[in-house]
């Protein structure tokens, strides 16, 4: 069995992937890898608490390796603190990162060079797949999740905080991908076949944060500076761990 490190965001696409890699005979799952923002304690950029992170991680039954980034950090730093993350984690004997990117080649790419500099394969087990097909498959699998951050140029702000079902389907708008690929919103997931138990949460209160856009073109989202807008907008919908 190939030794592995599941990257996992806590959204639907993680989800799904791993439900499909943890019934690979050929695929052992040793841990899952979560990027924080050790400032705010959160989820990178879905703004999900680390309290409910901890709670899938328990209800999936893997171990939660964590990845502690500064609060608003450059590529430089990110890909330093990921390089040292990822030798340490191939001491331990793993040779592949799974992920449950679907659609942006650039950064499947900018994956498998940094991977393979530390010597570790990569593995995408939803690549290319139909996103239509996808989000059907997750909705009939029995898995339940929130709508946690939408990107408000891409997708009104009234988005987060709901339960993706087929209306919310429906109500998307024709520009926007069924999965979010591009960015337009991210997700929590709170239930469904790779957990013991639901994760039972409150909902919060909604925040619209503004970020000015990166200065140095290497580490925007853009293809030239001419795309970029200078300021980017996000709506968080905030969930707290309830108790049982």
């Amino acid at each position: 069995m190939t030794k592995s490190v599941f990257n996992w965001s806590g959204g639907k696409d993680s989800a799904l992937a791993l439900y499909h890699v943890l019934k690979d005979p050929h695929i052992s799952v040793e841990r899952l890898l979560t990027t924080v923002n050790g400032h705010h304690q959160r989820i990178s950029m879905h703004g999900v608490r680390r309290e409910l992170l901890h709670a899938q991680a328990k209800a999936i039954g893997l171990p939660l390796d964590e990845l502690l980034l500064p609060g608003m950090p450059n590529m430089d730093t990110y890909n330093r603190l990921m390089g040292d993350k990822m030798d340490d984690i191939k001491r331990g004997g793993i040779v592949q990162s799974i992920f449950g990117d679907i659609f942006l080649e650039d950064l499947k790419q900018y994956r498998e060079e940094k991977l393979a500099k530390a010597g570790l394969k990569a593995l995408f087990p939803l690549w290319q797949r139909n996103t239509k097909e996808l989000i059907a498959e997750f909705l009939d699998l029995g898995f339940k999740t929130i709508v946690v951050c939408v990107k408000t140029d891409l997708l009104p702000e009234d988005f987060a905080g709901r339960i993706i079902d087929h209306d919310f389907l429906k109500d998307l708008p024709s520009s926007v991908d069924p999965c979010g690929e591009n960015g337009e919103f991210h997700t929590f997931v709170f239930d469904g076949p790779i957990f013991s138990s639901p994760i039972p949460f409150t909902m919060g209160e909604q925040v619209l944060r503004t970020y000015e856009a990166p200065k140095n073109q290497k580490d925007g989202c853009y293809a030239s500076a001419d795309e970029q807008p200078p300021e980017i907008g996000f709506c968080f919908q905030d969930l707290t761990l309830s108790k049982k």
